[in-house]
C-alpha cells in the first residue's frame, strides 16, 4: 500500500479540509499542534479554520533501552499517563520510570521556554481545542495532552490526526468530545510509513511556524 501523504504539509491540508464546518470561523477555537511533528500540520489546520495556533508541548516517556517504546507520557501541568501494563512486563521499578519522567520534565520546560520565547500560552479556558499531531501509533502522548487540555478547563477537546492505529484511535474517540482521523491502516505498523516524506521536525521550524502564527 503506497504512503496516503507527500509530507506534513500536504497531510495538513488534507487534515484541514477534511475538519467539519461547525468548528470554522468561530472564536472559541484554539488549534495546538504537538511539537515537533504535529506543529507543521497545526498550521494547515489553524489556517483552515481560521483559528489561533500555538503548542502543546508533550513528551513519551519511552522505557529505558528501547526509547523508541513508550510506557507513557507527560505533559504540562503535573499530567503523566503511565500504562502499567508495559512497567510490569519490562520489570521497571519506580525509581527508573520517575528518572526518565524527570529527564523528559526537563526537556518539556526545555521546549517550552524556547518555543514561546517569552510568549504566554493561549488561555484554554472555555475553550474549543483542537490537538493536532501528525499520527497516533499508541496514542499515549495525544491522551496526555487531552488530560492537559482538560486540565486547562478546555470547554471540549476535538482530536485532528491524518493517520492512526485503529486502537489508538478507538481509545481516543471515548476520552474527547470528537476525534477526526483520516485514515485507520489495518496494518498500521508506524506512523512514518504513511508519509512518502517523513524527515524530524526542527525546533528552528516549531518556532518560525508560531512566529508566523502569532
Amino acid at each position: 500500500m503506497p504512503p496516503f501523504f507527500k509530507d506534513r504539509k500536504d497531510a495538513g491540508r488534507q487534515l484541514g479540509n477534511a475538519m467539519p464546518q461547525v468548528y470554522r470561523g468561530r472564536e472559541d477555537v484554539i488549534v495546538l499542534g504537538l511539537p515537533r511533528g504535529g506543529v507543521p500540520l497545526a498550521e494547515q489546520v489553524a489556517t483552515a479554520l481560521d483559528a489561533p495556533m500555538d503548542v502543546l508541548v508533550v513528551r513519551k516517556l519511552g522505557v529505558p533501552g528501547h526509547k523508541e517504546y513508550a510506557m507513557g507520557a507527560i505533559a504540562p501541568g503535573g499530567i503523566m499517563i503511565l500504562d502499567e501494563r508495559v512497567v510490569r512486563a519490562m520489570g521497571l521499578t519506580r525509581e527508573a520510570v520517575d528518572a526518565v519522567k524527570e529527564a523528559e520534565r526537563k526537556e518539556l520546560d526545555r521546549r517550552q521556554h524556547h518555543y514561546r520565547a517569552g510568549r504566554p500560552a493561549l488561555a484554554l479556558a472555555g475553550k474549543t481545542v483542537v490537538l493536532v499531531d501528525d499520527g497516533l501509533a499508541t496514542g499515549s502522548t495525544m491522551q496526555a495532552a487531552v488530560a492537559a487540555a482538560r486540565k486547562y478547563d478546555a470547554a471540549a477537546v476535538v482530536v485532528a490526526v491524518p493517520v492512526s492505529s485503529s486502537e489508538a484511535c478507538d481509545a481516543l474517540a471515548a476520552q474527547v468530545d470528537e476525534i477526526v482521523c483520516l485514515f485507520t491502516p489495518p496494518l498500521f505498523q508506524a506512523v512514518g510509513k504513511w508519509y512518502a516524506s517523513f524527515p524530524q521536525t526542527s525546533d528552528e521550524e516549531v518556532s518560525d511556524i508560531l512566529v508566523r502564527m502569532n
